[in-house]
């Protein structure tokens, strides 16, 4: 699992294009992934519940391992905007992928409508689901997840830190 979670650090750090990013980050290692499950409701708003169940848990770093289900509301600010968009029609949930801590979260989805057609960006609040969404998110009790101003852009952005046990 070790090796896993380092060849998955590899991957993510290599296409920031720093290296001196990317060898203070493959250091931190990750024991003891810690998986939890949770099911949605129909009218539940996906983002708003993955935040409070981090939030309620107090989870310092974990991430969405996969997510099936569907929608009846979207709300997706796609790249390089600055509004979120909403939209009401049916949708299946293609990925959801992210970052997740009480510092905050950062997720991306992807959804296709009746036609196959697929449209992602970053999840907003808004997006109610319609029959069921199952979402496993793995937990890792190692790291804490923190959000610091990038001065590249000025965004939160993600830094990873070991907790000292």
């Amino acid at each position: 699992m070790r090796k896993l979670i380092s060849f998955l650090l590899y991957i993510i750090l290599m296409s920031n294009s720093s290296e001196k990013l990317f060898a203070q980050e493959n250091q931190v290692g990750v024991s003891g992934i810690k998986s939890v499950t949770l099911r949605l409701r129909p009218g539940q708003d996906l983002k708003a519940e993955i935040d409070s169940f981090i939030s309620k848990n107090r989870i310092e770093a974990a991430c969405v391992l996969a997510c099936v289900g569907s929608l009846q509301e979207i709300a997706i600010r796609y790249a390089d905007q600055k509004e979120t968009s909403f939209e009401k029609r049916k949708f299946e949930i293609v990925s959801l992928t992210g970052t997740l801590s009480i510092s905050g979260s950062h997720l991306h989805i992807s959804v296709s409508d009746s036609t196959g057609k697929t449209t992602g960006g970053h999840l907003k609040e808004g997006s109610i689901v319609y029959t069921t969404a199952e979402i496993v998110i793995g937990i890792m009790p190692d790291l804490k997840y923190t959000r610091e101003i990038d001065s590249t852009y000025g965004y939160r952005e993600l830094r990873v830190n070991k907790i000292n046990e």
